[in-house]
């Protein structure tokens, strides 16, 4: 690193002077630019013309014009697996952008890749970190990106990606990222090192006519537009994007606030400057000049105060204009009245005539005006505005539109005792929405606890503000919601349509989520195998409901831990039905846009579109598998075998080593019967042919079943002392001819489970 940052730093031939303190932009003595770039201080050129190493630009003049590159520690990486200094291309008072690099990942007509090439950044020892002005930008038919930290470099731990699929070329849309043939998505801020990459999905076998090539990069959101399929066949595509569209850091001063550095000798903001904290990365500060005041905050004498009144023909007033320090002053000459501002009243001339006399007639007849009007036009008015505003609410938020769905669906069974809610009775009932009463954040809102004056404690789902696009996922929330009575459902009990923003009120179910309680400590305790196979019944209960017992089949469409909840009674009840669709009773299967959670996501719906209530028998099967084995679905922590929970296991049963993946505490309390009945069902649920897996009804009939089968023999039915005695002595057991620990491990389990003895007994059958 040292020896390219010297290489660089050689390389450079040193400017002429060209800048002076006159203009304020750089150290006197410094060059001012880089080829065709403006290198304002805190930055620098040469040696001793910037504020410290992290900030010195080198200026590379074997290039036509020169190109500024970045002499801190920050390196782009590129498919040549190779490091590279970053290249400037516009320095501005908050943000460094700098030139990006594209990942490629190219196929032949048979699917094999002949061109791979990942990009990235690394910010390393620096005063630089990745804004939130990027986004994560797949471009393809076939692909998912995937960004996550570079290995072995120190960051923050985040991975981020989205799916772009389409199978016409027709279907493609120009300008849209939505994610047809271009997706896009956040990441998180303070950022100082990502790698992206591009995967495919079908190695675009199935749409290599007219999409050769898929494309990650992160970038510019505001820079990138998506020009539709011709982008998949331009051949400058890559380096058109590279030039087009960079990469934003965020720059600050230090790495502390400006309280602490005030007294010390590193606080560089000048004269009429304000120094402002920097809250998204790892602190650190920027100056700003005031109001009224222009220039260059980091350099003495500071900023300097802009003359308003310079130009006569821009200056703001029609009148005398005075410069002020860090303001203006309009006035009237003598014999004109006004403010002498353009903006406002200006300057008109004085009618000396009988001023009394048109003063005392002028207030007289004003104030009879305000007798008479005041009282009428005040009442009228706040009363038209109250009702006009609910109006406008009650149409923004989807009023029509959920009338419209009654309608439709013939009243669809919709609970006639559903409140309808004030903007008053919830914003009481939380406290303001207050930020201590936040439940949980979720894809299209907030949930808020409310306590309503009757005593009762509800959960307050609020949508986000100002965006039209989540009302049908409203609507759609509501119609579903009110047509279903199950106790293991979250009850809707009512919304409110007349506020800024709509809202749904269910019954608080605040014991948390299912993923919570697997995935961290503190629900282990309680999480017996009982427990597990319990919530897996009421869970697969009320969605068999929803599938064949509602008024109309309902697809839930993200079946996961993460939406199933538990009361303070560990009941469990299904929530989240913003992505849910109604299926009419005449028609088996609806095509849709692909919605879903990546690990939970059936495959043929991915691939085809087609959405079937087979789609939540899969994802459910991905829970089964989260309450078996006590693992997440998807896991970059994972060696590359185990990272898809699915696929391992699968390929688990296909060796015979079930228990190897198994939870050591199913292992102990589940039965053998119970454990391969459930495995298989699992194998069943997972078939890639969605018509092959079980119904809904069909999983929840067979889990029932498994309450039946006997505990394991080396378990105490009773759970007494005496019989864990006996077999922790060695006690031989009816079914095997060797002694069996009660408390054995997954992997003691797993080589019993793979014997040829426990085989002929138990077989499983091998995958299809």
């Amino acid at each position: 690193m040292l020896l390219v940052f010297l290489l660089l730093f050689l390389s450079c031939i040193p400017f002429s002077p060209a800048a002076t303190t006159g203009n304020n932009i750089t150290l006197p003595g410094c060059p001012s630019k880089c080829g065709n770039l403006t290198i304002p201080y805190p930055f620098g050129i040469a040696s001793g013309c910037s504020v410290g190493p992290w900030f010195h630009i080198t200026c590379n003049t074997s290039f036509n014009p020169p190109k500024p590159f970045l002499a801190a520690e920050l390196f782009s990486y590129s498919g040549d697996s190779q490091f590279h200094r970053v290249e400037v291309v516009d320095i501005s008072d908050e943000h460094v952008r700098v030139k990006n690099i594209v990942a490629t990942k190219c196929y032949n007509e048979t699917g094999s890749v002949i061109q791979d090439n990942a990009s990235g950044l690394v910010v390393q020892n620096s005063y630089f970190t990745i804004s939130e002005l990027n986004k994560v930008i797949a471009v393809g038919c076939d692909d998912y990106s995937f960004v996550s930290p570079v290995s072995g470099i120190e960051g923050k731990n985040f991975s981020s990606g989205c799916v772009s699929v389409c199978s016409n070329v027709q279907d493609v849309p120009v300008g849209s990222c939505s994610g047809m043939g271009c997706c896009s998505t956040s990441v998180p801020n303070g950022l100082t090192t990502y790698l992206a990459n591009v995967f495919t999905l079908n190695a675009h076998t199935e749409i290599w006519s007219f999409n050769k090539c898929g494309y990650t990069f992160l970038g510019e959101e505001s820079a990138f537009t998506f020009r539709g399929a011709s982008d998949f066949v331009d051949p400058d595509f890559v380096s058109r994007t590279a030039e087009t569209v960079p990469v934003v850091l965020n720059w600050v001063i230090g790495s502390r606030s400006c309280k602490d550095y005030k007294t010390t000798t590193d606080y560089y903001c000048q004269q009429n400057s304000v120094c402002v904290d920097f809250t998204s990365g790892k602190g650190g500060y920027r100056c700003s000049c005031e109001s009224g005041y222009e220039g260059n905050p980091y350099l003495p004498p500071g900023c300097h105060d802009i003359d308003e009144c310079a130009d006569p023909n821009n200056n703001p007033c029609n009148g005398t204009c005075t410069n002020l320090p860090g303001s203006f002053n309009c006035s009237c000459p003598h014999g004109y009245e006004g403010d002498g501002t353009k903006d406002g009243s200006g300057c008109r001339a004085t009618n000396s005539k009988s001023p009394v006399l048109k003063l005392s007639l002028g207030m007289g007849f004003g104030f009879l005006s305000i007798l008479i009007g005041v009282g009428w036009l005040y009442f009228s008015h706040q009363r038209r505005k109250v009702i006009k505003l609910r109006e406008n609410y009650f149409l923004k938020n989807g009023g029509m539109l959920l009338k419209q769905q009654i309608d439709t669906n013939e009243g669809g069974g919709v609970n006639q005792s559903t409140k309808i809610f004030t903007t008053e009775e919830l914003e009481k009932a939380t406290n303001n929405f207050s930020e201590d009463r936040i439940l949980g954040r979720g894809g299209y809102g907030t949930v808020y606890k409310g306590i309503l004056a009757d005593g009762n404690i509800v959960a307050i789902k609020k949508s986000r503000v100002m965006d039209e696009s989540q009302i049908e996922q409203f609507i759609n929330e509501v119609v579903i919601l009110t047509q279903i009575n199950h106790r293991n459902v979250v009850k809707l009990l009512g919304c409110c349509l007349e506020s800024e923003v709509p809202l749904l009120v269910y019954e608080c179910v605040s014991n948390g989520t299912l993923f919570h309680h697997i995935h961290t400590n503190g629900g282990m305790a309680w999480l017996s195998w009982d427990n597990r196979l319990r919530i897996a019944i009421e869970s697969a209960g009320a969605l068999a409901y929803l599938h064949s017992a509602a008024s109309k089949p309902i697809i839930h469409r993200d079946v996961k831990s993460a939406n199933i909840l538990l009361d303070d009674h560990l009941v469990t009840k299904i929530s989240d039905f913003g992505a849910s669709r109604l299926i009419p009773l005449d028609q088996t299967q609806v095509t849709t846009l692909v919605q879903g959670t990546l690990g939970y996501l059936d495959p043929e719906y991915f691939h085809t579109s087609q959405l079937t209530d087979k789609s939540d028998v899969y994802s459910f099967a991905i829970v089964l598998l989260e309450l078996l084995t006590g693992k997440k679905p998807l896991s970059m922590e994972r060696i590359q075998a185990e990272r898809n929970l699915a696929a391992y296991f699968l390929v688990s049963m296909k060796t015979n080593s079930l228990f190897q993946i198994l939870d050591p505490r199913v292992v102990r309390e589940g039965s053998l019967e119970q454990l391969q009945a459930i495995a298989s069902l699992v194998k069943r649920c997972l078939n890639m042919n969605g018509y092959d897996r079980p119904t809904m009804k069909e999983v929840a009939m067979q889990l029932e079943g498994l309450r039946k089968l006997t505990k394991q023999p080396w378990v105490s039915q009773q759970g007494s002392e005496d019989g864990l005695s006996r077999m922790s002595e060695g006690e031989h057991s009816d079914l095997y001819d060797v002694s069996i620990n009660p408390f054995m491990d997954s992997v003691e389990a797993s080589s019993l489970y793979s014997s040829d003895q426990f085989r002929s007994l138990y077989p499983i059958d091998e995958p299809r």
